[in-house]
């Protein structure tokens, strides 16, 4: 007979209520057992927290500086507060440097917080000393997804997704520094010539567009791609006898990006490159196709 192991409860208080979260949760995790939020953008449910964005920040009592609630640990008789005038400041100025120095245009998250917090990019203009990121143009040099790295607000949500947390292929980490800084594959390598095995994972977790599906960005660029008229249909993945749940996003009767549900215990929203680019023989031969019976979506380069 075995015997489940009790987790240590550890109390605290969230903006005056009285919450008990298991020991080591963290500051989030305490706030959302509350029945409370904070913003988040470097946060994922799925992904280790690494505090990298700084706009979850809290006020602890006793603590000289803000804290970030996605990684500080709860401590017995902790005194959080989640909205203060000084919290709002500092989540305001966050959002502002972010659209000071990138396109947040396809970033609901940051549009939705920069109405929240009243965000006012443009007052930080006179003081920029080294003048804005450089422009570049959307980088298309494979079949199945698109770099953006004019969207990138460098929350690293992708290399943690490349790397041991997800795929374990390394394929890309952070280069540069200042505004220069940016996700590349290595020497500024097209992805064919790089270690990307083209699972898309990356894509998954991104939440700015900086990486997005050909399909959705040739339709956006088209000016067809309308999430609002979407259906999303659930499935099992052909290929292979694992069982991954798909959701097929489908418009106009036609399936215009797969994902995976975060909540499945199998897949845990990822993917591979067949399951999540390798639906478009399911419109081969149609008129929407004029191709007619092309092969499915293969990942370019090495594979």
């Amino acid at each position: 007979m075995t015997r489940k192991l009790q987790v240590p409860l550890v109390t605290a208080e969230v903006d005056g209520q009285r919450v008990q979260v298991p020991e080591a949760s963290t500051l989030l995790e305490a706030i959302r057992a509350a029945g409370k939020d904070v913003p988040t953008l470097c946060y994922h449910p799925v992904l280790e927290p690494i505090g990298a964005c700084r706009i979850c920040v809290v006020e602890v009592e006793g603590s000289r500086t803000l804290v970030p609630a996605c990684i500080r640990r709860v401590e017995a008789g902790m005194r959080v507060r989640t909205d203060t005038p000084r919290v709002q400041l500092s989540r305001r100025m966050v959002v502002e440097l972010l659209q000071g120095s990138v396109d947040t245009s396809l970033a609901p998250d940051v549009r939705r917080y920069a109405a929240e917090y009243g965000a006012r990019p443009e007052r930080w203009e006179p003081f920029a000393q080294e003048g804005p990121r450089a422009k570049h143009a959307p980088k298309v040099d494979n079949d199945l997804y698109v770099r953006d790295l004019d969207r990138c607000i460098l929350c690293y949500r992708c290399v943690r997704a490349c790397g041991e947390e997800v795929q374990n292929s390394f394929a890309i980490a952070v280069a540069g520094r200042g505004l220069a800084a940016r996700i590349d594959p290595g020497f500024d390598l097209p992805l064919p010539d790089s270690a990307c095995v083209f699972c898309g994972n990356c894509v998954a977790v991104c939440p700015t567009e900086a990486l997005v599906p050909k399909t959705q960005f040739e339709m956006r660029r088209a000016g067809t791609w309308e999430e609002g008229r979407q259906q999303v249909v659930t499935t099992i993945c052909p290929y292979c006898g694992v069982g991954c749940k798909l959701n097929l996003h489908v418009q106009d009767n036609r399936i215009v990006k797969v994902t995976a549900p975060l909540e499945d215990p199998i897949t845990r929203g990822f993917l591979c490159v067949k399951g999540r680019f390798g639906w478009t023989y399911v419109h081969a031969g149609t008129a929407a196709d004029p191709g007619g019976g092309a092969e499915p979506s293969t990942p370019p380069g090495n594979l």
